[in-house]
């Protein structure tokens, strides 16, 4: 499947592997990378020591083109986007935020940038500051999330910007994919089926929520702190939730009680503290398979359909 995407970054299948923040490293990466998308690692606030490591390992572990996410949010921001440009990493996907003032550095040192944009107006943004595509995410995707929905935002960010595009949010099989062409796109961001690769280090318990979840088993928490994410029902999170609605549990509070929680379900498989972020599409995800072997199936599927 031959798109600007594919040649723009000398890659097989147009299809990155969400940064997810204490679940995307070196391991998920290369294995996406190998099979013939673009596997990411994701910088979140993790220690720079630590992710040159990962950027290391990855390149031991691929000779395929990879990337970094920066989420803009991380006090350890400015230290990660030097860290790519001194690793030579071919690929930076951005969120959270502006990555304006990082922009001419990476595109001086070749790095083919594409931020994830939640709004036609920072996709602008973006093209001008000269961004190779943007990732334009609907709120169906897990994680911190905005509001426009993948389906509405995709596009309209295609008819407002000439660079390609890449659809995220709510697609893990053939048929998102072929969707995501057909509503301009040039390439997809999946996160949440990743979640069920062998290759996938989370802990076990995390990846049989997301093997198990049902069509209505993700739950929106946080909106009330101005960051809104996307979990995995459990206890915990639909505590949050009502504690959120009722007014028991004040923003400072839900600040607090969330600190770490991530880390919690990634390395503990902690139900009673843990967040598990996932996306609105969990439901579809039924066993646990090689990346490699999900990105052929899905691709597969879509390209039948489209030829069809």
């Amino acid at each position: 499947m031959t798109t600007r995407i594919t040649e723009l970054l000398g890659i097989k299948y147009p299809v990155f592997q969400g940064g997810m923040a204490w679940i995307a490293e070196s391991t998920l990466a290369a294995a996406v990378s190998n099979a013939g998308g673009v596997g990411l690692i994701a910088g979140g606030s993790a220690p720079i020591d630590y992710l040159r490591d990962q950027i290391r390992r990855c390149k031991e572990l691929t000779d395929k083109p990879f990337g970094v996410n920066i989420m803009l949010m991380s006090p350890n921001a400015e230290d990660l986007a030097q860290l790519v440009i001194d690793e030579k990493v071919p690929v930076i996907t951005t969120g959270a935020g502006n990555p304006g003032k990082f922009m001419e550095g990476w595109n001086n040192a070749g790095v083919k940038v594409i931020p994830v944009v939640p709004s036609v107006a920072l996709a602008k943004r973006m093209e001008r500051s000269g961004a190779a595509a943007v990732i334009a995410e609907g709120t169906e995707s897990g994680g911190h999330i905005g509001e426009n929905t993948t389906m509405c935002l995709v596009p309209q960010v295609v008819d407002a910007v000439s660079i390609p595009v890449i659809a995220a949010g709510g697609i893990a099989d053939g048929r998102g994919i072929a969707a995501s062409f057909m509503l301009g796109a040039e390439g997809v961001q999946i996160g949440t089926r990743f979640l069920a690769a062998e290759e996938c280090q989370i802990h076990p318990t995390y990846k049989q929520l997301v093997v198990d979840a049902k069509d209505t088993d993700s739950i929106v928490t946080g909106r009330y702190t101005g960051h809104p994410c996307r979990n995995v029902k459990t206890k915990f999170s639909k505590r949050l939730a009502s504690g959120e609605a009722n007014g028991s549990i004040t923003p400072d509070e839900f600040e607090q009680i969330t600190l770490g929680s991530l880390r919690k379900a990634v390395q503990d498989g902690n139900l009673e503290e843990g967040s598990f972020l996932c996306g609105a599409i969990a439901g579809m995800v039924k066993k646990i398979q090689p990346a490699g072997e999900m990105i052929e199936e899905m691709f597969a599927e879509a390209e039948k359909l489209l030829n069809r």
